[in-house]
């Protein structure tokens, strides 16, 4: 598969996941838009990694809770040229249970985890030419169709997303699809539980490779057409158990 001469825009690239995207979607041809907020020097590093293996790459910044810099999330991109993917990595993930959260964090989790997505999705699909072909992937994780007690505006906004991701595959199509990828046991946590209480439910039994997540997501943006309103779960089984 290949993505030779395709701008995809990939927020919250510039860390941990949001940065293996990138650098597959690099590997396989295409112009990676990385986007940041805050992490500006984490930011120039994937710039310079994915530079140094002879990829294309270009880093554009911005709020994403806030709706009035959304839309120039896209300008900025746009200035490489059309894009062709929008991947919705950034997210806020936090273990919180219904007796420690307050409105704060509540609404921080809809605005990065669900707002965001929404608008930025609408913003990409009014940047296409009438005709043109997109893609979209919203990362989801296997807490959106399996929710639980932990991690509570998490999962919960990450179900909302679920929801979008089938509404809006509807929306734009026949052009634009619109999928899901699911992921569970990926990288270890910065803070939380530790990894052998993780795999102990994984099905898989161990860690995601390093290169699945970005072969999962190459296939979503460079596979069939006729692939809309899915989830793929890259969880190792986590979401059957």
């Amino acid at each position: 598969m290949s993505l030779i001469g395709k701008n995809v825009l990939i927020t919250g690239a510039a860390r941990r996941v949001g940065r293996r995207l990138a650098l597959a979607v690099a590997q396989a041809g295409g112009n990676v838009i990385i986007h940041y907020g805050d992490s500006r020097h984490e930011a120039e590093e994937a710039l310079a990694e994915i530079q140094a293996l002879g990829g294309n790459a270009h880093l554009v910044q911005g709020d994403i809770r806030n709706i009035d810099e959304i839309n120039g999330i896209i300008e900025q991109a746009v200035v490489f040229g059309q894009l062709y993917g929008l991947v919705n990595n950034a997210s806020i993930f936090e273990p919180l249970t219904w007796d420690t959260i307050d409105q704060e964090t509540w609404n921080e989790h809809i605005s990065v985890n669900l707002t965001a997505p929404f608008f930025l999705s609408q913003a990409f699909a009014r940047q296409l030419k009438v005709g043109d072909e997109g893609r979209i992937i919203n990362l989801l994780d296997w807490r959106a169709l399996r929710p639980g007690p932990d991690h509570l505006p998490y999962t919960v906004s990450k179900a909302a997303l679920a929801a979008l991701t089938y509404s809006l595959a509807a929306a734009l199509a026949p052009h634009i699809t619109v999928n899901g990828l699911a992921l569970g046991a990926v990288l270890p946590p910065e803070s939380g539980p530790t990894p052998q209480s993780i795999l102990a439910s994984v099905p898989a039994g161990r860690w995601a490779e390093p290169g699945e997540v970005g072969q999962a997501l190459i296939f979503l943006l460079d596979g069939p057409t006729y692939i809309t309103g899915e989830i793929v779960h890259l969880d190792g089984g986590r979401h059957l158990v």
